[in-house]
């Protein structure tokens, strides 16, 4: 049997970054996503979302890729959210994601980073954020200067 260890920090956003996740609907959708996951086969180490996006921490499996794994996650909750009518619009994510490797070192401050969201986005919107993961494939030096300049970041 292969030993695998890659994980991959995921981050995508509801259509047009429309706040849909409320408060009621964001336990839910946590859940539900982890659950289905394990029903798939997809580990997922660490979640949380705010009301307009959502960040992951994957270990992918030998078989999975990047592109499988987002489209499973992205398309089945969506499907879920809808099929329920948990919200009174229709509940859809954006096309595009963001996928990058966490070195295994670093593993405990993105999840510190993914845990403390609504905080973070009380300094930096979600607008900010995504334009510096999309500039830089810096991952690890953006949320090292996130907690650098964030009094409430969250130590190891």
């Amino acid at each position: 049997m292969p030993s695998v260890r890659v994980y991959i920090h995921f981050i995508w956003s509801t259509e047009n970054r429309t706040h849909l996740i409320s408060k009621d609907l964001k336990p839910l959708l946590l859940k539900h996503i982890k659950e289905n996951s394990i029903n798939k086969g997809i580990f997922i180490d660490c979640l949380n979302c705010t009301t307009d996006h959502i960040h992951l921490v994957v270990s992918l499996g030998s078989e999975q890729t990047i592109s499988k794994t987002a489209m499973l996650i992205k398309g089945e909750s969506s499907f879920w959210v809808n099929k329920h009518k948990l919200i009174k619009t229709k509940f859809e994510w954006q096309d595009e994601y963001i996928a990058h490797s966490i070195n295994y070192s670093s593993i405990n401050i993105v999840r510190n980073y993914i845990a403390n969201q609504e905080e973070h986005h009380k300094k930096k919107t979600f607008a900010q954020e995504y334009d510096e993961f999309m500039k830089s494939s810096q991952v690890e030096e953006i949320l090292a200067k996130a907690k650098e300049n964030d009094d409430n970041f969250p130590t190891t």
